[in-house]
């Protein structure tokens, strides 16, 4: 999550607003000190790239778009990390998503958007039962995810009009705000129904990583970081269940917070612990920022927000 949710963070950190914050310092990192406003600077290989290229990490090699989904193509889970409120980064989802269909119709869709508690409802809307306000109320869309609805329309609609399986990958959106201000012992037992059945916060790298960012955002006097560290992992944990539960049956395009999927240990990991599937990533990046190789197996230089709100 990015830069918009950051407009709760002065009194109430609600989630998604104090996970957001964390997408919030990952994109003053990834824009921090960029080189051109007109390029994405890839730090570990000096390397500059236009809006539209594609970049495969482990040939440091610019890629068409057609071999681009070659690749993707031979993967069962195809993780696209996005900043939410680029309209450009949720285009660029819905090309690799058509493209992918167009090659394998038996492909699903997961979303960070929904919480898995809505399913029977995302289920009605992939069958084509319900029309978008209707189905904005019932998916409490802007009690939920909060941002503009028009800026996911287009993916939402091709997985309507073709029938395609949407689901629902995170846990209750209120869940992880009550670990970070009491841990996960203090959680009811109505409450703890929802966690996946392990969450892991052994990952070191993971963990330096989570704390570098919380240690930038002036609200870390007051959040323990331990109970802040079990929220995020008890996050991502629920996002890797749903997506490593979903099977063998097909290829899932995931569309989740970059923040998720950068070096992998976030969701990626930790979903192929629970299903080894063969997987990718992509890192949509904005020009003008900056990111690195290591952070996915593509990144996709897109152009910038294309409004200030965004």
């Amino acid at each position: 999550m990015t830069n918009d949710i950051s407009k709760g963070l002065g009194s109430k950190l609600e989630f998604p607003t104090i996970f957001g914050a964390v997408l919030v310092v990952l994109n003053l990192i990834f824009t921090a000190c960029a080189t051109t406003p007109d390029t994405l600077y890839l730090m570990d290989v000096s390397k500059k790239l236009e809006a539209g290229v594609i970049i495969a990490s482990d040939t440091d090699q610019i890629i068409a778009f057609e071999e681009f989904i070659q690749k993707l193509e031979k993967e069962k889970v195809i993780y696209v990390g996005e900043s939410h409120t680029n309209a450009h980064h949720h285009q660029a989802q819905l090309q690799i998503l058509k493209a992918i269909y167009n090659h394998d119709r038996f492909v699903a869709v997961g979303m960070e958007m929904f919480d898995h508690t809505y399913q029977h409802i995302l289920d009605q809307w992939s069958f084509g039962d319900l029309d978008e306000q209707t189905f904005i109320e019932k998916t409490h869309w802007y009690a939920n995810w909060r941002y503009d609805f028009a800026l996911y329309r287009d993916i939402l609609l091709f997985i309507k009009e073709n029938r395609i399986k949407l689901i629902g990958l995170n846990i209750p959106f209120h869940i992880p705000a009550k670990i970070r201000v009491g841990g996960v012992d203090n959680l009811s037992a109505s409450d703890r129904h929802f966690l996946p059945a392990k969450i892991d916060t052994t990952n070191s790298d993971h963990r330096a990583y989570v704390e570098k960012i919380f240690q930038q955002h002036h609200f870390r006097k007051k959040v323990n970081f331990d109970y802040f560290y079990q929220a995020q992992c008890a996050w991502e944990d629920g996002m890797a269940a749903a997506i490593g539960n979903h099977g063998d049956t097909g290829k899932i395009v995931v569309m989740i917070g970059k923040g998720h999927i950068v070096n992998k240990f976030g969701v990626p990991e930790r979903a192929f612990k629970i299903n080894p599937q063969p997987y990718s990533t992509v890192f949509l990046a904005s020009v003008g920022s900056e990111a690195k190789l290591s952070y996915a197996d593509f990144l996709w230089a897109t152009p910038p927000p294309n409004n200030k709100k965004q």
